[in-house]
């Protein structure tokens, strides 16, 4: 494969495993952001025209060449970001599945809708919207990236991505792949550029729609300027998901999978299990299993196999968390493990749980993003869904239950885009993904995913002596 482009300044690598300095990027200048749009531009009136086929070429090839080189494209997620390696191969394979899933369906998801009126005939046409504009975080490198570009690019559309700039040998590798696989120049833009030039790439007509995932902070600013500019816009945003323990859930089964919920890349997910509300007939003994399991991860190389514990993503995410939980203890809190940084070079902190967590405590409305537990004790089903859906946030959720119609009947009572019922909220390329509230609109994956950025266009044949 070719090497990546380096450039040298704004954009930095920086190990979160020993905190040293890997590379630095520089930001694109406004003359080369213009040539970027242009070429953009330029390119969606030629893939537009392309067969559904003639795209899904492309598109597959592209998850062709993330198998075949899992490895090469594994190794800077954990550079960058301090990934498990297991994890971040496992992250190639979803992003491929992503690419294969849209190259086999997207001909069907859009295929013609017919009508039946009174008389004459009708048909929706779903027609590509132009050239979009993504801003996509750091947590998950490929797979933020494959779930934008896959739908959108097998819909016609063409794609320019702003991506975290604390993975850009990611990002530099994600748009080379494109190229490895024959797509055109402008079909996927990888943009190193300012929050300025961000806010003047939406503002630019030639821009046809805003897709964003991060805080709701970065929402407020980007979904805004969509709107100025009349933008079709989504929004996958944060997320306090709750991980619902009944009294009848297979316990030991179920705290495997509430470490796994809790600590899968590190706890830096949207969809992580934020508050683990357990029912009192079984919270004491859920509470000393899972603690138990929390204390046996082992940090280490996160390329090392062995190693259990990965480092947080920066210093910055490490010292959030460690004011969270100063502020949360200051607060009443009860910390039952961890809560410090461990005494070791880079970014490493303990595998936390804090209980006794009032709704005057920030912490109750805060989403800790990283390996920090907060575990709430609940009566009865009731409780659990009334504690479940008082958060600012509508992601995902889970409940564990050997009744499995009394978990779908919780599930449809609890306020989130998703519920996963004896698993941990996840993503699967045929599963949707989105949320409600403060985590944001929109859906990605599935058949809703290639839906967002389409023209749903009325096409109507009328009988011409029908009257008006």
């Amino acid at each position: 494969m070719r090497r990546p482009r380096l450039f040298a300044m704004s954009y930095q690598s920086i190990n979160p495993y020993n905190g040293e300095l890997v590379g630095t990027f520089e930001e694109q200048t406004d003359p080369q952001l213009e040539s970027a749009i242009a070429t953009a531009a330029t390119c969606f009136e030629r893939w537009r025209l392309l067969s559904f086929g003639e795209r899904a070429v492309i598109v597959a090839k592209a998850a062709t060449i993330l198998r075949e080189h899992a490895e090469e494209f594994a190794r800077p997620v954990t550079l960058e970001m301090g990934k498990l390696f297991t994890e971040s191969m496992g992250e190639v394979m979803l992003s491929a599945d992503i690419l294969d899933y849209y190259a086999t369906h997207a001909e069907g998801f859009l295929a013609l809708e017919r009508l039946k009126p009174e008389s004459g005939e009708a048909v929706i046409e779903s027609s590509p919207l132009g050239v979009l504009f993504g801003v996509q975080p750091w947590n998950f490198p490929y797979y933020q990236l494959a779930r934008f570009a896959a739908p959108n690019l097998m819909a016609g559309n063409v794609v320019m991505v702003k991506h975290s700039g604390t993975v850009p040998q990611c990002a530099i590798a994600f748009e080379q792949l494109w190229w490895e696989a024959g797509a055109p120049d402008g079909t996927y833009t990888n943009l190193l550029i300012s929050h300025d030039q961000v806010l003047a790439v939406i503002d630019d007509p030639r821009i046809q729609g805003v897709a964003l995932t991060g805080g709701v902070e970065a929402a407020r600013s980007v979904a805004a300027r969509a709107g100025k500019n009349v933008k079709k816009s989504t929004m996958e945003l944060g997320g306090s998901d709750a991980f619902i323990v009944l009294e009848d859930a297979d316990l030991d089964m179920t705290v495997t999978w509430a470490v796994w919920a809790k600590m899968n890349n590190m706890g830096q997910c949207c969809i992580a299990a934020k508050r683990l509300i357990i029912v009192e007939a079984v919270a004491d003994e859920f509470l000393e299993k899972f603690k138990a399991a929390m204390e046996a991860l082992e940090p280490g190389d996160p390329m090392d196999e062995s190693t259990t514990l990965a480092p947080l993503s920066s210093e910055a995410a490490l010292v959030q968390l460690l004011k969270q939980i100063d502020e949360a203890l200051a607060c009443g809190a009860t910390l039952v493990l961890g809560g410090k940084r461990l005494d070791r070079p880079g970014c490493f902190m303990q595998p936390t749980i804090l209980t006794d967590i009032e709704p005057d405590n920030p912490a109750y409305r805060e989403e800790f993003f990283g390996p920090v537990a907060l575990i709430f004790r609940v009566k009865d089903d009731e409780d659990a869904i009334a504690l479940a859906n008082d958060s600012d946030y509508g992601l995902g959720g889970s409940v564990f239950t050997q009744d499995i119609e009394r978990g779908k009947r919780i599930a449809s009572r609890i306020e989130t885009g998703m519920v996963f019922i004896n698993h941990p909220t996840w993503t699967a390329a045929d599963l949707s993904f989105g949320g409600i509230k403060n985590s944001g609109y929109g859906r990605e994956l599935s058949r809703l995913g290639i839906e967002e950025f389409v023209n749903k266009k009325l096409v109507r044949v009328s009988p011409i002596d029908a009257p008006a």
